[in-house]
Order: C-alpha cells, then structure tokens, then sequence
C-alpha cells in the first residue's frame, strides 16, 4: 500500500471510529440527566435504575473515547508532521481547551458515579449534567479545529510562512458555528435514534418492558430533537459552505455546469471523465434558492475550478445522497412518532412502530458518516483549504501501511470490547437496575 493512502487510510478509520464515540460521549449524558431528573422529579425507582444503567454506559463510553481520542492525537504528529509543524501554533488552541473539558468530565462522571446517597441530590444531579456539559463542548472545540481546516483563519500567509497568528479568530473561523452546529444536532439524531432502537428492541423481546419503555420514549423524545433540527442545521452548513467551498457544493450535486436557476440534484451516477451526471433526478432552480434564497442566483459548476482541485466528485456525492436520504427517513419516523403521540397514542405500543425504530437503529450513524466524509474528502486535494496539499503534509517516513493495520487491529478490538461491555450491561438490567422486575426477583429468592 502506498503510504500516502495507508496515511490517510488510517485517519479515515481512526476518524469513523471515533466520531461515534464522541458522539455517544456528547449525548448519552443528557439522557442519563434526563432519566436522574425525572426520579428526582416523581420518586419513581424505574428512573433512577435507568439513570444508573446509562450512567455505567456513559462511563464505558467515556473510556473507549479516551483512547480512540488519545491515538488520534498522536496520529496527527506522527502522520503529518508538515501539516502540524506549521497549524499547530495556530489552531492548538481549541485541542487544549478540549483538554480541559476532557478533565472536568472526568471529574464530573467520577463524582457522579460514586456520589449515590453521599452528595446533596440536586449537586449530583448536576455533577451528571456536567458531564453532558463538557462533552458537548469537547466536541464543539474538536470540531472548531476541524473547521479551521475548512476555513482557514487567523494568521497571514506570506512567502511560505505563517505569521500574525491570532488563535482566538483561528478558533472562531467562519466554518466553526455551521460545523459545530450541524454535528451537535446529528449526534443527538444518530445517538437518540440508537438507543432508542436498542430499547425498542428489548420492549419486543418482552424483557423489562416498564423499564426499556421509559428509556425508549426519552431516546425517542431526543432523537426528535436531532431529526427535525437536521433540516435546519444543514442549511445554514449547505450556506456555508456554497460561500466557503463552492467546489465543495460543486461536486456534493455532482454539479458540472455554472448555471442560474441551477437544479438541486437527487440519485444519479457521476461521470467526472464526460463531466456529467447520468440517471438523475433534477429538481429545477432549488439549489440556487438553497444557497443563497434566490432561485435565479447563481451556482459554480466543478469546470469553473482547475481539475487538479476537484475532489473526488463520485464519492462526495454518493455521501452526501445517503445522508440526505437517511435523514430523510428520520424525518419520517420522527414524524410518525409526534402523530402517534398526539393523535394516535395505541400506535405506541404497536410493534410495528417499534420494529420500525429497531431497523433504524444504524441510520443516524449512517448519515452521520457520510456527512463526516463529504466534509473531509470534500476538502482534498487541501488539508488546509486553498493553503496546503494533503499530500506535501504527510510524514516521509516508510512503513505507514503497517502503521495503518496495528492501528485497524485496535480500533477492531476496541469495538469488540464495547459490544461486550455494553451487552453485558443490558443484560445485568433485571440484577440490578429493575427494581419493578418481579419474576427476576421470585426467581432470584426462590435460589
């Protein structure tokens, strides 16, 4: 394998892996905080064996995090040193304060976990709130730095060098609010809609079923959040980025041709050779009203850029149409659910309404995917947008392949690891979370 591709190869993994992680990280807090608020709320014992359970989760997760976040830390001095060399004066900022928040959550969720029945009830319950606090900012300055990639900001760029570096403006680069945004409100949708499916899944199984219907419908109510405001958090990225990287929206459409009124593009099958897109179905003058709310306005096509800074077209835009379409789907499901809610509360527990959320356990992580890639291989051939090439940033050094399959080989047993753990937790939930649970409770007497 070349080492350039096995470079980029194993920031690809590193990046997918982690990204789930730090989004459970971001999320499931709040939900445990939620569960907490609503024991602490009604006495009921079911919420606080929920609290506890997602608590041991949160904890699970936090660790794997850890890990994965520690190894792309290295990954990024190890694998492109030229890039780090050069950005880390000036986007180093948001990664130390990341670390901070990192130590107060650690401190929070230690606090948390240990502080059953020893702290003030309404300081615990913050202690957890806490720790969905500095998740959801660890997040937000991890994506700022990312962002600064994208839109490059806070220094002056002359002869080769970096100069006049101002950090605060780096980490509030224009791409920072519309990045961070977005990826807060698809991590509630992708983590919402998989715990709920998890959920969903045990109410079906018939295994605790008071217990995994109070979790379902506070992961569901969550998941809501994230699918309806997807729509919204997208815009203002698409906006962003039809400003920012027009080469970027060129080819997330596949749109080869600068035109006015230009269509907003559904399916079809690039073909960057003939500079076309075959078997699409065109929407007329929409794109143009996205970008910009005009439906005449105008909209760069990928001939209007040189072709050696095109990305690569097929697989932005493919990502891009499997994260429009299971958001699409989230919609709908979200949809369903608020009717049946409001007008329709029999479909609650109907098992097609359930099954439903258990085949869409995935999606949101699906989408989320595929929105990470349109970001990061929409910005080659940069990975310092219109500053430096990818390719001058990585390490010169032999052997990354071998680095790419040491690093696979953890990253897959991390993964393995966390599924044990965590099924081992669901089915500890009538040991030692479900105090409602009267046959486990027979039975374990009657031993």
């Amino acid at each position: 394998m070349d080492d350039f591709i096995a470079a980029r190869s194993q920031m690809a993994l590193s990046l997918g892996f982690h990204i789930i992680f730090s989004c459970v990280g971001m999320v499931m807090p709040f939900l445990m905080a939620f569960a907490h608020w609503k024991y602490l709320k009604t006495g009921n014992e079911v919420y606080k064996g929920l609290t506890k359970a997602w608590s041991k989760g949160v904890a699970i997760l936090f660790a794997t995090g850890a890990v994965s976040g520690t190894m792309l830390s290295f990954e990024l001095g190890l694998l492109w040193p030229g890039f780090m060399k050069h950005a880390g004066p000036i986007f180093g900022m948001p990664f130390s304060l990341e670390g901070t928040a990192f130590f107060i959550e650690a401190i929070a969720i230690g606090f948390f976990l240990y502080g059953w029945d020893k702290f003030n009830k309404w300081f615990h319950w913050f202690c957890g709130f806490l720790v969905g606090i500095s998740g959801l900012a660890s997040g937000i300055l991890v994506v700022a730095a990312n962002a600064w990639m994208n839109s490059p900001s806070g220094f002056d760029y002359i002869n080769g060098n970096y100069v006049n570096i101002d950090p605060v403006k780096a980490m509030f680069n224009d791409a920072w609010f519309p990045q961070a945004l977005h990826m807060t409100v698809a991590a509630f949708c992708a983590t919402g809609f998989a715990v709920a499916g998890v959920h969903a899944y045990l109410i079906l199984k018939k295994k605790n079923v008071e217990f995994h219907t109070k979790a379902f419908r506070i992961a569901a109510s969550f998941a809501l959040i994230g699918a309806f405001g997807a729509p919204l958090s997208g815009d203002i990225a698409a906006k962003s980025v039809a400003e920012r990287q027009p080469i970027k929206l060129a080819a997330m459409e596949a749109h080869f041709e600068t035109e006015k009124g230009a269509s907003f593009v559904i399916g079809g099958i690039p073909d960057e050779n003939k500079e076309e897109i075959k078997y699409a179905i065109k929407i007329p003058k929409v794109l143009s009203f996205l970008v910009s709310s005009d439906f005449n306005s105008e909209v760069k096509g990928l001939k209007d850029f040189p072709r050696d800074e095109w990305p690569p077209v097929s697989v932005v835009h493919y990502a891009f149409q499997i994260m429009i379409f299971f958001g699409v789907i989230m919609i709908i499901i979200g949809s369903v659910y608020v009717y049946s809610t409001f007008f329709k509360k029999e479909w609650l527990d109907k098992n097609w309404l359930l099954k439903t959320f258990v085949w869409a356990t995935p999606f949101g992580y699906i989408a989320l995917e595929a929105g990470w890639t349109v970001t990061e291989v929409g910005r080659q051939p940069w990975i310092i947008y219109g500053i430096m090439r990818t390719i001058d940033a990585v390490t010169p050094m032999p052997g990354i392949q071998y680095s790419f399959y040491f690093f696979t080989a953890i990253f897959v047993s991390l993964s393995l690891i966390l599924i044990f753990l965590l099924k081992r937790q669901i089915k500890m939930v009538p040991k030692l979370y479900d105090s409602t649970d009267v046959e486990y409770q027979s039975k374990n007497k009657k031993s």
